[in-house]
């Protein structure tokens, strides 16, 4: 954008060729329209009859994860992608090459990558330290309202198992296992468990650097070389450590997820018919990157 300065007075500006007025005097937008107020606090609808205080916070909370889900999303694809377009074309399905030259819009590719992690690592705290705002409530408040949402379950997250196929955790038994799935849901699931991961992308940049990638040991050994002569590859390692804080924090999640689970409804079942706080312990295990953890072992 450009200041015109055609009134001097500050509140009038040039986009795109095009004369705007700021301020109160431009009447295109306001606060409230431009951010879709009416229509996001009016998204509240607690269940419980008779209202239960706490059923609001609840609420809250889960449609902000949503939104922090959608952001993720927004940011991992484009990370993925410039990760990808930086490998070169002949690189996007993890195919190797020699050499290890590259243009400046591959390393600006790389560095947006990176960028973009970066901010989703600060998400990712943001996710976790929002849990404390839950725990503001009691178990006997939930209580008071928990049978209302049943069988809705917050396993029924479609962005937050797009974030997972994303990331690269691709598991397709949970599209069948998903219950009151729509076409469109179904269709954006499908269309993840099908498309490049962040895994897969990250592999791409190791072969257009000339890095062999064909299975797990060469994986590994090109990680030891990237992590030992970063005056080579320190784009590459910075890389690598922005996907394993990635997978770190997503694990920090599902721990403080599972503790307040516990701390919330006990050993309850589920109001999706889980196994509640039984489940998500089984998937503390879970690491989107098990070289990146494994080379810890023999750098």
């Amino acid at each position: 954008m450009r200041a015109s300065g055609a009134r001097g007075d500050g509140v009038t500006g040039e986009w795109d060729g095009e004369q705007v007025a700021f301020g109160e005097t431009g009447a295109r937008l306001t606060y409230g329209s431009y951010l879709r107020l009416e229509d996001l606090l009016s998204a509240q609808r607690p269940e419980s009859d008779p209202p239960a205080h706490d059923e609001l916070l609840f609420i809250t909370i889960h449609q902000v994860y949503e939104l922090w889900f959608q952001l993720l999303l927004h940011e991992a694809t484009a990370a993925r992608d410039a990760m990808l377009a930086a490998a070169g074309p002949a690189n996007r399905t993890g195919a190797n090459r020699t050499g290890g030259n590259r243009s400046g819009a591959r390393r600006d590719g790389l560095w947006w990558a990176q960028h973009l992690l970066e901010r989703m690592h600060v998400v990712e705290r943001v996710l976790v330290q929002q849990v404390d705002v839950l725990e503001t409530m009691t178990p006997q408040d939930f209580l008071q309202f928990r049978q209302a949402l049943a069988p809705a379950s917050g396993f029924q997250s479609v962005q937050f198992r797009e974030l997972e196929f994303l990331s690269g955790a691709k598991d397709p038994s949970f599209v069948e296992r998903f219950r009151g799935l729509t076409d469109a849901e179904r269709a954006r699931l499908h269309r993840r468990l099908a498309e490049p991961t962040l895994w897969e992308a990250f592999l791409a940049v190791l072969a257009g650097r000339g890095l062999p990638v064909g299975d797990d040991e060469q994986v590994v050994g090109s990680l030891r070389r990237a992590a030992h002569d970063r005056s080579t590859y320190g784009d590459v390692w910075a890389l690598a450590e922005a996907l394993l804080e990635h997978d770190e924090l997503a694990a920090g999640w599902r721990a403080r997820h599972v503790v307040m689970v516990e701390r919330m409804i006990g050993a309850r079942t589920g109001t999706g018919g889980s196994s509640g706080a039984g489940y998500l312990r089984s998937r503390l295990d879970l690491r989107y990157y098990p070289l990146l953890w494994e080379l810890r072992s023999v750098l």
